[in-house]
């Protein structure tokens, strides 16, 4: 009996968040943008899809999905991960031996231009981090938030961990040794070494954290002693740019990128900075060195007598 495409979307999203371990961003994202493409072809064939409909689809039509999806706002990342999406599902499909439509791969996917990322200055990031320190931050009813706030945004930057794998520490991972094995986006495995300021850090946040008497409890938790959200990171770095003047790329996600900036310009070598940021390509973290080179240029241009006098 052929099944409705919704239900082949909700196999699928489980296929990804047990198997792939996917995360619910992912989850959220790519659910989304495959129920989209059910809606549109609602409209374009006049009915509810179900398996024979996505097998019978051509390139045609999803060009015409793409298109209308343009035509309501949607941008080239935006049509990137929407195509992302549909591939994904449609190599679920062929794997589970539903059906075999190669059209979605026969879409030409846009080009993206390539943003540099955007540290913080090595004096903006260490003054976040002593700022969230100061009684101003403390919470009277939750005296244990402002360590919590201390030992995350202090393993963001001087680990350069993503968000989400800070959120995915369990207490059984305490106390930190040297180094964190941490498993990161593809399920690629890497070795990070733990300075001792940031042990230091969470030991303090460890001994004041509400218990919870489970070793796989989050490590991170919210106000109310559930698992801390990424949301609550950014409010965290929401009020560090009002407190200090700091910009509005000041985020969570800009100390990662503070950490592999400040790590080239102390020395590191290119290889080192893509091992310790998981980076499966170094054309990746080469972007790195693009923002340091245009830092040099402008310090030339300023610095340099030629640059400042008349012909």
């Amino acid at each position: 009996m052929a099944r409705s495409a919704e239900a082949l979307r909700n196999d699928w999203l489980a296929s990804l968040a047990h198997e792939r371990r996917a995360s619910q961003h992912t989850l959220r994202a790519y659910g989304d943008d495959v129920a989209c493409l059910f809606k549109f072809l609602s409209e374009h064939i006049g009915g509810r899809p179900a398996e024979q409909t996505l097998a019978a689809l051509s390139p045609a039509d999803f060009r015409a999905f793409i298109t209308k999806r343009r035509s309501e706002g949607l941008g080239p990342r935006g049509v990137h991960r929407a195509l992302s999406a549909i591939r994904s599902f449609y190599r679920y499909l062929a794997r589970e031996h539903i059906l075999n439509n190669p059209a979605p791969r026969m879409v030409r996917t846009p080009r993206l231009a390539r943003t540099l990322p955007r540290p913080l200055a090595e004096t903006d990031a260490q003054r976040a981090l002593k700022q969230v320190a100061q009684p101003e931050f403390k919470d009277e009813k939750a005296p244990w938030i402002a360590a919590r706030d201390v030992a995350l945004l202090t393993i963001l930057y001087g680990a350069g961990l993503r968000i989400s794998e800070a959120l995915s520490l369990k207490c059984k991972d305490l106390p930190l040794g040297e180094s964190l094995v941490m498993l990161g986006k593809g399920r690629k495995e890497r070795v990070i070494p733990i300075l001792p300021a940031i042990r230091q850090a969470i030991d303090a946040y460890a001994a004041q954290r509400p218990a919870t008497g489970s070793a796989d409890a989050p490590l991170f938790l919210s106000r109310r002693g559930k698992p801390m959200s990424a949301r609550e990171a950014q409010m965290i770095m929401q009020r560090l740019r009002g407190s200090l003047g700091l910009s509005e790329r000041a985020t969570p996600h800009a100390l990662r990128h503070s950490f592999a900036s400040h790590l080239l310009d102390g020395g590191a070598d290119l290889r080192s900075v893509q091992e310790l940021l998981g980076h499966a390509s170094l054309s990746t973290t080469q972007t790195y060195t693009k923002i340091e080179t245009k830092r040099l240029m402008q310090v030339y241009k300023k610095a340099h007598p030629r640059d400042s006098r008349p012909e």
